[in-house]
């Protein structure tokens, strides 16, 4: 049996997706909830962005499933001891990529490791000659000539699959959609391929027969070649990118909701209560906006590990300790970004605090708290909203800049910083290794322009001013 092992990160992921599900199911019996979400899906940017976000999120959740396999019985005893390596259903489903490590360096798609060395023949002659890779076109053999048409029908095979696979969910979308519009089901498919619904269901079917293409070409050519080359101790490029979803997906939404809180309350009480209060809370910020967080960030990352290496016996694996660290980074972002919406909220609440209808609660003796809740609060949710998503883009960079700068995540820990970390020293041989930068930047850049567009339309449909221009 596998041991599960419950990180405190994962512990808040599920937590967090379990929030996300039951406000959707709330949101959808709320018609004034209900009704700019639906213009935020009828943007066709936005409807793609949610696809890829949502690709994105798959990953880290799958990434977020860890355990430990057992070790092989020694002698007569019936006691099971456990591997030490904490592995997730996303190192399972991946499979080869994990495993078939090479010596040092090879180039994308690449059958031979990128820097030449001293081969030993077989009638005891040496030549300086570029190795063959022990995994990369390894179903080649000798015949390495045949790499480029391998290439091609493999390719040629996911564009297959992927075809398949997109007539099915179409088929499916346009049954479903032709139940809940009481329309004969060819009808539905030609509205669909038409995009004549509201929900720009076109395009949610094309990108998801793009994210299923590439999902293919991975299943297909990734298992035979490393797509991405391999890095300086012969993993899979590919492999660690994927890995490093979940920290960008941690640092984007779990400082979040560590800085809510903060800047929520603190923002309305003292745009509400004005006075002394409002006096406090501004010298509180603006002392803390005084600070470089940067240095902040990196005096409390080094306490963090020292009371790490004085306490070791409290984590009793590598990634144990990487992961109390990625929290531990997470709670001094969100308590050095919690200004700059609390600075909004604050304004916000003076402007609504003169309002008629709030005047009015005051006078007829409402109480103080319940006038926040039912009235400051839903009227400032919109700012709350675009707020957060924007910042999720800039929290993303933001582990990549830290953890280039030393005072990021633990280095064992995968993740796009240390690899543009590790990219630094690649950038400088000759030849170049290019490759870890490239793949860190794509996913980094696609990961950040989905949310950027997303909270584009989120703007749009919440903002009062935008909404009504």
């Amino acid at each position: 049996m596998i041991k599960p092992v419950i990180l405190w990160t994962d512990v808040l992921i599920f937590m967090l997706t379990a929030v996300v599900v039951m406000f959707i199911f709330y949101a959808r019996s709320k018609p004034h909830i209900r009704a700019p979400w639906r213009r935020v899906f009828t943007g066709k940017v936005a409807a793609a962005s949610v696809v890829v976000l949502l690709a994105f999120v798959l990953v880290g959740l799958l990434d977020s499933l860890h355990y430990r396999l057992p070790l092989a019985a020694n002698g007569d005893s019936d006691e099971v001891h456990y591997a030490g390596e904490v592995l997730s259903a996303l190192d399972t489903l991946v499979g080869p990529l994990r495993t078939q490590v090479e010596k040092t360096y090879s180039a994308p798609f690449a059958t031979q490791l990128f820097a030449k060395e001293t081969i030993e023949q077989s009638d005891g002659s040496k030549l300086r000659d570029y190795p063959r890779l022990i995994y990369g076109g390894r179903h080649l053999g000798d015949a390495v000539d045949g790499r480029p048409g391998d290439i091609l029908q493999r390719s040629l095979l996911a564009m297959v699959e992927t075809l398949l696979a997109a007539t099915l969910m179409l088929l499916l979308m346009a049954y479903w959609l032709a139940r809940r519009h009481q329309q004969p089901l060819g009808v539905t498919a030609r509205n669909i391929l038409r995009d004549r619904f509201t929900i720009p269901w076109r395009t949610i079917l094309l990108m998801l027969s793009l994210l299923l293409l590439l999902l293919f070409l991975a299943i297909n050519i990734a298992a035979a070649y490393h797509v991405l080359g391999t890095d300086k101790v012969g993993q899979d490029v590919f492999y660690l990118t994927l890995k490093s979803i979940r920290t960008g997906l941690v640092i984007g939404t779990l400082t979040t909701l560590i800085m809510l809180p903060f800047a929520i309350f603190m923002g309305i009480v003292a745009g509400y209560a004005r006075g002394w209060i409002d006096d406090v809370v501004q010298y509180v910020y603006t002392t803390l906006n005084s600070i470089p967080g940067v240095l902040l960030i990196a005096a409390a990352i080094l306490m963090l590990q020292v009371f790490i290496a004085n306490h070791s016996d409290y984590f009793e694996t590598t990634v144990e300790r990487a992961d109390i660290r990625l929290l531990f980074l997470c709670i001094i972002l969100g308590i050095t970004s919690w200004t700059g919406l609390c600075r909004l909220l604050r304004g916000e609440s003076l402007k609504l605090r003169e309002a008629e209808y709030i005047q009015a609660a005051v006078s007829f003796g409402v109480a103080h708290r319940k006038i926040i809740s039912r009235h400051i609060l839903p009227n400032v949710m919109h700012v709350v909203l675009i707020t957060v998503v924007l910042d999720f883009s800039g929290l993303v960079l933001a582990e990549a800049v830290l953890s280039y700068v030393g005072v990021g995540v633990d280095p064992t820990m995968n993740s796009w910083g240390n690899m543009i970390n590790g990219a630094r020293l690649e950038m400088a041989r000759e030849p170049v290794v290019w490759w870890s930068l490239l793949a860190a930047f794509l996913f980094m850049f696609i990961l950040v322009l989905a949310a950027n567009l997303f909270s584009d339309a989120v703007r749009d449909a919440f903002d009062p001013r935008t909404r009504d221009r």
